[in-house]
């Protein structure tokens, strides 16, 4: 069995496992909250952060790296006006309206997606990912948590008293934008054709399978299935959205754009993504519908994870 053939045991080593041991942790009640929250805010601080130095220090530099950022937009805000337009209209409920308009945007592009990538296109692939990561996280930001305040204004007709400025200074000027420093040290490294020391390149490659765990564990430990199935029908419509209506028009947009193979096979890998975490997270940051943010994430993780990367790996590699 060759390298790749072997990487796609990391779907099952890096990506299902530490869902069923988070899942089993919070049934037995073996880990606290907090003690998850640290485990999320050591991977966000420090491991992504060395990842992001250490793949963007040998990411090749080209034209089309020009276009990930217009990608990386692309992703969030095409699902959503899709989503938007053709479903949450008819959504009564402007709780449930904004929790599936977050889940139509966020895609679990960073962790998910740059394992993925990873495995068929190794540190280039997880590379291209955290860029396009990086964008929708700024989206998150700028986009994302005010609609799903004003989906909550409009549901409740109150008022929200924090500080535009001190949530700015939260956003972005915080701990957990550090890889942003960890993007631009090693693109620095990289323009400046300073070599990377070939020891880093096996840390790399641990880090990866480190980040892998310390990001899923704590997905597993927030499903709940009762609610999951409860949420089921209104999922289907955003499994429609994840996995054919934005993939297709994606495969379209890079085989007439992208030239580098990498980078192309890389987007479609990311067009397919699930519904990210952060989608919850903004469900529960403005009070919208965290059930139907939940049960989508594990709707559409489930079906990416045991179908459709299967098949994205055997058609791209």
């Amino acid at each position: 069995m060759d390298g790749m053939n072997l990487r796609i045991l990391y779907v099952l080593t890096d990506l299902v496992a530490p869902l069923a041991v988070g899942y089993y942790l919070h049934q037995r009640h073996i880990v606290s909250d907090t003690t998850i929250n640290k485990l999320i805010k050591l991977n966000v601080v420090c491991v992504y952060t060395l990842l992001s130095l250490l793949s963007f220090w040998v990411l090749p530099l080209s034209w089309d790296l020009l276009l990930v950022p217009l990608f990386g937009f692309l992703l969030v805000l095409l699902p959503g006006a899709i989503g938007y337009s053709l479903f949450a209209r008819r959504i009564p409920n402007l709780l449930d309206r904004g929790a599936y308009i977050a889940s139509a945007m966020l895609a679990n592009l960073g962790t998910l997606g740059g394992v993925c990538a990873f495995i068929l296109y190794n540190e280039p692939g997880f590379a291209y990912s955290q860029l396009i990561g990086t964008c929708q996280n700024i989206l998150l930001c700028l986009v994302v948590f005010p609609m799903a305040q004003y989906f909550y204004l409009r549901h409740t007709g109150s008022v929200r008293k924090t500080s535009r400025l001190h949530t700015f200074r939260e956003m972005f000027l915080s701990v957990n934008q550090l890889s942003l420093v960890g993007m631009a040290a090693g693109m620095l490294f990289n323009a400046g054709s300073i070599p990377r020391p070939a020891i880093l390149g096996p840390v790399f490659q641990s880090l990866v399978h480190i980040g892998a765990w310390i990001a899923m564990l704590p997905v597993g430990f927030l499903i709940d299935f009762q609610q999951v199935r409860r949420y089921e029908q209104k999922v289907r419509s955003l499994s429609l959205i994840r996995f054919v209506i934005t993939p297709l028009i994606f495969v379209l947009l890079t085989r007439l754009i992208v030239e580098d193979p990498v980078l192309r096979g890389t987007l479609v890998i990311l067009a397919f993504c699930p519904t990210a975490i952060n989608a919850v997270l903004a469900a529960r940051i403005y009070h919208l519908s965290v059930d139907l943010s939940v049960s989508s994430f594990v709707i559409t993780t489930a079906g990416f994870l045991f179908f459709f990367f299967p098949l994205l790996f055997f058609l791209l590699k």
